[in-house]
């Protein structure tokens, strides 16, 4: 359903976020790893996170689920982008820090452990994960997406029975898009 949806939808869904700025969050990410360290941008969308990245000289890998997308973050990337899941991506590599921003949350509540388990197979130990979710505590679909929303409280609960990580920052944000008035739990882990 929702990889349809960009399929459908990727050129609108490209233009409405290649130029948000988020700096903010890429600085209070990056100032967890060492220069150069490598970076899985993980359902890198736009390859918007991923370009900026590469301009802070960090090494990248991406990938997503939407050959539109992937095509599109490719152009303005220069990378290689993968067209997997989350559940089917693989690579040789490991990453000192995922980006995950604004994808998990397309992830169905009953596979998020899962889904997470299967990417923190590609973080070294000690490294650091970003995540976003809108915020609130419930499921739904919009206009052909699907979305899992969390909260602080619903997030700790999704975490804890892992024991894979530590919470180092969590907060809660505005959309930084044009006329988009959502709040946003921002949460970056430890890889313990």
């Amino acid at each position: 359903m929702t990889i349809e949806y960009y399929q459908k939808h990727g050129k609108e869904f490209f233009e409405s976020t290649i130029d948000v700025n988020m700096t903010e969050l890429h600085e209070r990410f990056v100032q967890y790893l060492q220069p150069h360290s490598k970076i899985l941008d993980a359902g890198c969308g736009s390859g918007r996170d991923s370009k900026a990245f590469l301009g802070m000289g960090f090494e990248v890998e991406a990938f997503d689920a939407s050959s539109i997308l992937v095509g599109k973050a490719t152009a303005i990337t220069g990378l290689d982008v993968k067209l997997a899941t989350f559940n089917t991506f693989n690579t040789e590599h490991l990453f000192e820090g995922i980006w995950a921003c604004a994808s998990l949350l397309h992830v169905p509540n009953n596979q998020l452990s899962n889904t997470i388990q299967h990417l923190a197979k590609f973080l070294l130990p000690s490294g650091y994960w970003y995540m976003s979710f809108k915020y609130g505590d419930s499921e739904r679909e919009v206009n052909g997406r699907r979305f899992t929303d969390l909260n602080e409280n619903s997030f700790r609960q999704l975490i804890k029975p892992l024991n894979l990580f530590s919470i180092e920052d969590m907060w809660v944000t505005k959309d930084q898009r044009i006329n988009k008035s959502e709040s946003w739990l921002n949460v970056i882990l430890k890889k313990s």
